[in-house]
């Protein structure tokens, strides 16, 4: 990445290109410095835009936001490709309002566990501070499970109240529950097809997978076509992280430098990031 121009962007700009093109953006979360350069290090080797992720539960392990976000925001500036950061799952009104104040490009207020009149509140007073300074608004109506729940009776999105959520508080996407489950290391979700269609038609705004580690290749491809623009990935990708920092720790029982181990997680974040975003960019 060093010598890159200058590509920090706002995401706005991201999700505008994603439905100009009917194509699907790739949104992965970062973990520690390392993920967020293995990260972009596959964007750029995909020559495709990315939006890198911070969770509440990566900033709260990093003891704040702003160590963790303000290094996600200078690796994006450094990168070959336009690279936005944007904050993931915050349940916490003020984390997502320091979010803004840092400079990143995009929040997520994640209010699906409130009633639905509170988080119709609290997520229009987060859109209208954002939108004051210029940041993308992302926000969730029905629960996307743990591994268990999403797959459970009810636990949907209903596209009536999606539409009228939307306009009550002014987001500019949103997450929606069709199927997907959080923390999968199988991928054998089944997603409502249909169902994204239909909250497609009804919202009128860019939609986004949350639990997209557990569902296949070709379901992703399908849930693009059907309407979904960010694609969320998280515990896929740290899987080929873990998988290659044992498979080097297990050749090498010597070694006591973390950073010859980290760099073979980092490498292998290159090529799979690659490979996914390749695919959603190629879907249509």
């Amino acid at each position: 990445m060093e010598g890159g121009p200058v590509t920090l962007v706002n995401t706005r700009e991201l999700m505008n290109r994603a439905t100009a093109t009917g194509t699907g953006q790739g949104a992965f979360n970062v973990i520690h410095v390392e993920t967020a350069e293995g990260l972009v290090g596959g964007a750029e080797a995909a020559g495709v835009p990315l939006i890198l992720q911070i969770s509440e539960n990566c900033a709260k392990y990093h003891g704040g936001l702003e160590a963790i976000g303000l290094a996600a925001l200078a690796i994006a500036r450094t990168a070959a490709v336009p690279v936005a950061v944007h904050l993931d799952h915050a349940e916490s009104e003020d984390l997502a309002l320091e979010a803004v104040d840092l400079g990143f490009g995009s929040v997520m207020f994640d209010g699906a566990h409130l009633p639905y009149d509170w988080n119709v509140e609290v997520t229009r007073r987060v859109a209208a501070y954002a939108h004051q300074h210029g940041v993308y608004v992302e926000a969730e109506l029905g629960e996307v499970g743990g591994k268990d729940g999403a797959h459970a009776p009810g636990v949907r999105t209903d596209p009536a109240e999606a539409e009228a959520f939307v306009a009550a508080t002014g987001v500019d996407a949103l997450a929606v529950a069709v199927g997907s489950s959080h923390a999968m290391t199988e991928r054998r979700a089944v997603l409502d097809l249909d169902l994204i269609t239909k909250l497609k038609s009804a919202v009128g705004k860019p939609l986004v997978l949350h639990g997209s580690s557990g569902v296949t290749d070709g379901t992703l491809v399908a849930a693009i076509a059907a309407g979904m623009t960010k694609i969320n990935v998280s515990t896929h990708l740290n899987g080929f992280f873990t998988r290659a920092v044992r498979e080097y720790l297990d050749a090498n029982p010597a070694v006591v430098d973390s950073r010859k181990y980290i760099k073979a997680g980092r490498d292998a974040l290159v090529l799979e990031s690659a490979r996914m975003l390749t695919l959603f960019a190629k879907a249509k």
